[in-house]
């Protein structure tokens, strides 16, 4: 068993989750919009481009998306989509563009005791980041 992410949007989500597909190199599998739903009681609040659900694979995830209203939306808390990209330019890569117009920054991409490059942020989408590049911290790395 492998767990799914589902990530909520304040209306935004498919440029969110096209963003990412480009960033990581994902692939968006499924789109529905509210405009797709058969009939008026099976849409959800809101306008004909909101997003119902959509799916994109990302390696061997899964990450699955949908728009909420402005009164339904609640900023997510309580957690982070960790990546650890495989080297120091890929994790500069990836933190460049998801951290672009950031809504809040933890901790700017620095040294740690276990990694050669981390950082902690809020993206413009209202989704939460941490980056971890081990390197030569690695466990079991050559010293």
């Amino acid at each position: 068993m492998e767990p799914t992410l589902y990530l909520f949007f304040k209306g935004n989500c498919l440029e969110a989750m096209t963003h990412y597909a480009e960033v990581l190199g994902g692939e968006i599998t499924q789109v529905f919009r509210n405009a797709d739903a058969p009939d008026p009681d099976s849409r959800m609040p809101g306008d004909d481009d909101l997003v119902m659900n959509m799916s994109m694979t990302l390696g061997r995830a899964t990450v699955m998306a949908s728009d909420n209203v402005s009164e339904m939306y609640a900023r997510p808390a309580g957690f982070s989509i960790s990546l650890a990209p495989t080297s120091r330019a890929e994790f500069d890569r990836i933190h460049d563009a998801l951290s672009q117009d950031a809504t809040s920054v933890e901790m700017a991409p620095d040294e740690t005791f276990w990694a050669e490059r981390f950082a902690m942020f809020t993206d413009k989408y209202g989704t939460p980041w941490m980056l971890n590049f081990e390197g030569n911290k690695a466990q079991g790395a050559p010293a």
